[in-house]
C-alpha cells in the first residue's frame, strides 16, 4: 500500500515538472523569436538609414594644408600661423624662437553650408595675399549609402606682393621678363576614417606658379600629399604630413615638405605644436617652394591657433 502511494507521487511529480520544462521551453522560445525579431528590424532600420563618418580630422587643416574637415554652416574661424627660425640657429637665437626672418599669418574662414567654406588670409612671407573655397563632393558613410571615402576640392589663388627690388635670398628675375604674381593650386583632398582614432588622407595637387618669388624652370608643377592623424585622447592627435614633387617638375633648389605636429582642443579653440621644414604657409609655398631640409637642424619649430565662433543659427549635419 505504501509503496503504490509512493509511485503515484512519483508520477504526479514527474508530470508536473514535465509541464514546468515545457512551458519554460516555450517561454525560451518565444524570448529568443522575439530577440531575433529585435535583431533583424534593428539591420533592416540601419540598413536603411545613412551613418556618415564625423570628426575623421581634428580641424579644418592638417599642419600646412587642408583636411577634408569643413566648417559648419555660419561658423567663423579666424587663425593665426606663425613659423619661426630654423632649430640650427642654436642658443644664440633661442632655437629660431628669436630669429628672423619668421612668418605669420592671419586668416579668415567661414562656413556657408556644412559642404562649402571659403576663407582667405595674409602671409607676412612674400607679402601674400591668398584666397580658396572647399568643397565637400562626397561623405564617408555606410548603411543605405556606403561611400568608402570623403572627397573634398579646394581651389586656391594668391597674390605676391613682393617689390621686384624686394625678392630677397630667392633669385632675381631676369632681366626683362613680365612679372606675373598671381598662382593658383587645384587639389582634391581623399580621406578616409579607419576607426575612432585613426585617419589617412591623399592629396593629388596642381600647381600654377607665379615667377617673382622663385625660379620655377616650369610654371606648372604636380605633387601628391599624405597625411594622417593618431588620435591620442579625447582632445589630442598626433598629425603628420608629406608633399611629394613629381619627378621633373621640382624647381632647382626646393624640396620635399615634412611636418610633424600635436592638435590640442578646448572647446573652441583647438592649438596645434609642431615641426617642418617649411616657412612658407601658401599652398604654392609650401609645397613646390621650400628650401630647408629636416638634416642638420633645418626644421623649424611653429604653431596654429584657430578661435571660431558662432555667427548665426547653428545648423547639424544630418
Amino acid at each position: 500500500m505504501r509503496l503504490n502511494k509512493l509511485l503515484l507521487i512519483m508520477i504526479v511529480c514527474f508530470g508536473f515538472s514535465k509541464k514546468i520544462i515545457a512551458q519554460d521551453t516555450a517561454k525560451n522560445n518565444i524570448v529568443q523569436d522575439t530577440t531575433n525579431l529585435m535583431n533583424q528590424l534593428e539591420n533592416e532600420a540601419f540598413q536603411n538609414k545613412t551613418i556618415y563618418a564625423t570628426a575623421t580630422f581634428k580641424y579644418t587643416r592638417v599642419i600646412n594644408g587642408h583636411s577634408v574637415e569643413n566648417l559648419r554652416a555660419h561658423v567663423l574661424d579666424v587663425r593665426i600661423s606663425h613659423r619661426f627660425g630654423p632649430l640650427k640657429s642654436g642658443f644664440y637665437n633661442f632655437f629660431g624662437l628669436d630669429y628672423s626672418p619668421f612668418n605669420v599669418l592671419i586668416g579668415f574662414d567661414y562656413g556657408i553650408t556644412n559642404n562649402l567654406m571659403i576663407g582667405g588670409g595674409h602671409s607676412a612671407w612674400q607679402k601674400t595675399y591668398d584666397g580658396f573655397f572647399k568643397l565637400k563632393i562626397l561623405r564617408q558613410s555606410t548603411g543605405e549609402v556606403s561611400m568608402p571615402v570623403t572627397l573634398s576640392f579646394v581651389p586656391t589663388f594668391a597674390i605676391n606682393m613682393l617689390k621686384p627690388g624686394n625678392i630677397g635670398p630667392l633669385p632675381k628675375l631676369d632681366s626683362g621678363a613680365k612679372i606675373k604674381r598671381v598662382s593658383y593650386v587645384l587639389q582634391l583632398l581623399i580621406g578616409r576614417k579607419f576607426c575612432e582614432r585613426f585617419a589617412l588622407q591623399i592629396m593629388p595637387t596642381f600647381i600654377h606658379a607665379d615667377n617673382i618669388s622663385f625660379y620655377h624652370a616650369k610654371p606648372d608643377l604636380f605633387a601628391i600629399g599624405i597625411a594622417g592623424t593618431q588620435k591620442l585622447s579625447k582632445r589630442m592627435s598626433l598629425n603628420e604630413e608629406y608633399y611629394y614633387q613629381l619627378t621633373g617638375n621640382r624647381a632647382s633648389g626646393s624640396h620635399n615638405v615634412f611636418s610633424i605636429g600635436i592638435d590640442i582642443g578646448t572647446g573652441g579653440h583647438v592649438f596645434e605644436l609642431h615641426f617642418t621644414n617649411s616657412v612658407g604657409l601658401t599652398e604654392k609655398s609650401f609645397i613646390a617652394e621650400t628650401t630647408d631640409k629636416w638634416e642638420n637642424g633645418n626644421a623649424r619649430f611653429g604653431f596654429n591657433i584657430s578661435r571660431v565662433f558662432q555667427l548665426g543659427k547653428k545648423h547639424l549635419n544630418k
